[in-house]
């Protein structure tokens, strides 16, 4: 099992990222915001927002070049 999740981890190391960080913005998200008293669908918003600005967040930091590909030209 943890050799699975470690090649789809290299095979696609962006999505990787996006997922790891949605986990911990959405936890991080409950926990702030659990005694606030949203609505459901309030909650279904902000959870849905928060996993596209950890997207973004992913998205963005691509665009650092990698160290490999500096190196090859």
């Amino acid at each position: 099992m943890l050799a699975r999740l470690k090649s789809f981890a290299e095979r696609h190391p962006r999505l990787t990222a996006w997922i790891a960080l949605a986990t911990g913005m959405v936890i991080i998200l409950v926990i702030a915001a659990r005694n606030v008293g949203l609505l459901w669908n309030q909650w279904l918003f902000l959870i849905l927002a928060t996993i596209g600005l950890a997207g973004l967040c992913v998205w963005i930091i691509s665009w650092e070049p990698d160290d490999e590909e500096q190196q090859r030209t």
